[in-house]
């Protein structure tokens, strides 16, 4: 393993460089995607890490590391796209709420960030009353729905950060 990754026999090691500025894009683009639709965050940040650690042949970003992070970008897609189903279940949500919740959640994600703020929320409220009728356990479903997702989104946001925690600490330890 040489001691400093940019330089190769006493010279600038060009390909290193490149490697770690494509790496260190990806990541940064993976924080933006945390919050921004339509960028897969926790993984563009998995596959930065990745990528870094496979040109550097594993030395200083274990096999080991890069199992916890794919676990870790797993465990995040799981936990968004769940939370929110589980927000709009435990209101006693009917399939038709589901349904206009994850129709909300397409044009919203399509229509930027405040779109996908709303549009579930709206989408969860249309189904609900289309299905029950009800536009007072229609409301109780989509805020139950609007706030699983929030949750979700929060918890993304905070494994994503945690893989790049990991990752600083697997290149300074």
């Amino acid at each position: 393993m040489l001691d400093d990754p940019f330089r190769s026999e006493g010279t600038f090691n060009v390909e290193m460089t490149w490697v770690w500025a494509i790496s260190t894009v990806m990541i940064l683009t993976g924080l933006v995607g945390l919050v921004a639709p339509l960028l897969p965050g926790t993984l563009l940040i998995f596959a930065g890490v990745a990528f870094a650690a496979w040109a550097e042949d594993f030395t200083r970003i274990s096999g080991i590391t890069v199992g916890v992070l794919a676990f870790l970008t797993l465990l995040a897609w799981v936990l968004e796209y769940v939370a929110g189903l589980l927000g709009a279940k435990a209101a006693g949500a009917s399939r038709a709420a589901l349904v206009g919740a994850a129709i909300g959640t397409v044009l919203g994600v399509l229509s930027g960030f405040w779109g996908l703020l709303v549009f579930p929320l709206i989408g969860a409220f249309a189904g609900e009353f289309y299905a029950r009728g009800n536009a007072a356990g229609a409301g109780r479903v989509s805020v139950a729905t609007w706030l699983g997702i929030l949750v979700g989104t929060i918890a993304k946001v905070v494994i994503g950060f945690m893989m790049v925690g990991i990752f600083i600490g697997a290149l300074v330890f």
